[in-house]
C-alpha cells in the first residue's frame, strides 16, 4: 500500500470543492457538462452522490456511534498497489451531506514501479534465494565428496595417515559416516599392510643367518663329517620351514577373520597333554603342573587354546637353564581361569614386556637363546587366544624369570 502523490491529494480536493460550488449554486445543467467535461479529460468514472440516514425506530442515530457513510476511499488514505483495477476515491462536502465520487485516474495511481517491484519479489528474489540454498547445499554434500576423492588419491598413492573425518566437523550425517567407515577401513588397511611390510623385512632377517649357515653346510659337505653335516643341513631347514609356516599363519590371522566352531574345553585335560609332550621334547628341564581336577571352558575352542598355550611354554622352556624349573599353574578367579606359566630365565626389561608379543622382537643382551629373537611364537598365541576372547601379559618375578599370565573366561 501507499499514499497518493501530494499534489495528486490536492487536485482532488480542488475537483470536489469545484463540485461543491456548482451544486450549492443548484444549477444542475451546469454541473453536469462540468463532470463531463472532467469524465472525457480524465478518461474515467465520475458522480456526485448522496445519502441521508433513515431513523426507524430505537434511539435516534448518533453519527459518533453509527459511524460515517463512505462511497470511496478518502484521498488521506493508502492505495492498495496490487489490486488490478483503480479505486474509486470520494471527497466530501464540506457544506452538505455529498460527495464527489470519482475512479483514480491512471496517472494518480501509486506505485510507478510496482510492476518491476512485483517481478523482484515474486521471481528474481524467489530465484535468488533458491540459487543460494542450492549453492549451500551443493558445498554441503559436494565438500565432503571431494575430500573423501581426495584422501582415496593420496591413499592409492601409499599415504595410510590420510583421514577425511576431521575436515568434516560436527556433522552428523550419512556422509559422516561414510567418512568415519573410510578412516576405519584406511586405518585397518594400512596396519595391515604395515604389518605385512615388517612381518617381511623382519622374516628376510630371520631367515638370512639360518641360510647363511645352511650354504655352508652344503659347500663344505664334502671335506668335512657328513653326519655332523646332515643334522646341521636337518636342523636348519626346519627351522627355516617353521619360520616359513608361522609366519603363513600369522599373516593368515592377521588378514582372515577366524571363525571357528564353538566348543567346550576341559583345560586340565589340554594342559595334561601339552605338559607331555613339553616334558619329551625338552627331557632336560623340570616341569610343574598344579590345576585343580577340572576345568570346563564353554564356547571356546582347542585349536585356538592349544597352539597358543603350547607356544607360551615352549617359549618358557627355550629361555629356562638346562635342569632349571618352568611351573604351570591353574587357578579360577572372577569368572576367569588364570594360566600362570613361570620361567627361571633372565626376566625382560619393564619398558619391553608389552612388545614380546610383537613378530621377531628382538632385545640387545636381556636374553640369550639360541636365535636373535622371539620369532613368532608369542605373536601367534596372542593371536590365537583373541579369537576366543583371552588375553596374556607378562610380568618380572622379583628373583629372575618371566611370567605369562593368560586369562580364558568361562565362556
Amino acid at each position: 500500500m501507499s499514499f497518493i502523490a501530494e499534489q495528486h491529494r490536492n487536485q482532488l480536493n480542488a475537483w470536489g470543492r469545484q463540485a461543491e460550488t456548482l451544486y450549492l449554486k443548484e444549477n444542475k445543467a451546469a454541473l453536469q457538462a462540468w463532470l463531463e467535461t472532467l469524465k472525457r479529460q480524465e478518461k474515467t468514472y465520475v458522480s456526485i452522490a448522496s445519502f441521508e440516514a433513515l431513523h426507524i425506530a430505537g434511539d435516534t442515530l448518533d453519527k459518533n456511534i453509527v459511524g460515517a457513510y463512505h462511497f470511496g476511499r478518502s484521498v488521506e488514505w493508502k492505495i492498495h498497489l496490487y489490486f488490478d483495477e483503480n479505486p474509486i476515491m470520494e471527497v466530501p462536502f464540506t457544506q452538505t451531506n455529498a460527495s464527489l465520487v470519482i475512479r483514480l485516474p491512471d496517472y494518480m495511481r501509486p506505485g510507478s514501479y510496482w510492476i518491476t517491484t512485483k517481478f523482484l519479489l515474486q521471481v528474481i528474489t524467489p530465484m535468488a534465494l533458491l540459487l543460494l540454498l542450492s549453492i549451500m547445499l551443493y558445498r554441503h554434500i559436494i565438500t565432503p565428496l571431494q575430500q573423501l576423492e581426495k584422501a582415496t588419491s593420496e591413499f592409492s598413492r601409499g599415504n595410510f595417515s590420510v583421514r577425511v573425518g576431521k575436515y568434516l566437523g560436527r556433522r552428523k550425517d550419512e556422509l559422516a559416516d561414510l567418512a568415519k567407515t573410510f578412516d576405519t577401513m584406511v586405518a585397518r588397511i594400512g596396519e595391515l599392510i604395515g604389518n605385512q611390510r615388517q612381518l617381511i623385512a623382519d622374516l628376510s632377517h630371520e631367515l638370512r643367518t639360518p641360510l647363511t649357515r645352511l650354504d655352508i653346510a652344503v659347500a663344505n659337505f664334502e671335506y668335512l663329517d657328513a653326519s655332523d653335516h646332515l643334522a646341521r643341513i636337518e636342523r636348519e631347514s626346519k627351522h627355516i620351514r617353521k619360520l616359513v609356516e608361522d609366519s603363513l599363519t600369522l599373516a593368515w590371522l592377521d588378514n582372515e577373520k577366524l571363525i571357528l566352531q564353538q566348543e567346550s574345553v576341559d583345560l586340565v585335560d589340554l594342559l595334561d597333554v601339552l605338559v607331555d609332550d613339553a616334558r619329551f621334547e625338552f627331557p632336560e628341564h623340570q616341569l610343574e603342573l598344579i590345576t585343580p581336577n577340572n576345568a570346563i571352558v564353554h564356547n571356546s575352542n582347542h585349536r585356538a587354546l592349544a597352539p597358543a598355550i603350547e607356544n607360551v611354554i615352549r617359549n618358557a622352556l627355550r629361555y629356562t637353564p638346562s635342569r632349571g624349573l618352568v611351573q604351570i599353574l591353574l587357578t579360577l578367579n572372577d569368572g576367569y581361569y588364570v594360566l600362570e606359566i613361570t620361567d627361571q630365565g633372565p626376566g625382560i626389561p619393564e619398558q619391553y614386556l608389552e612388545k614380546i608379543f610383537e613378530p621377531f622382537f628382538r632385545l640387545d643382551k636381556a636374553r640369550i637363546a639360541n636365535g636373535d629373537s622371539f620369532g613368532l611364537g608369542l605373536a601367534l598365541a596372542k593371536r590365537h587366544l583373541a579369537s576366543v576372547r583371552a588375553t596374556i601379559q607378562a610380568k618380572n618375578k622379583p628373583d629372575n624369570g618371566l611370567k605369562v599370565i593368560i586369562m580364558i573366561p568361562f565362556e
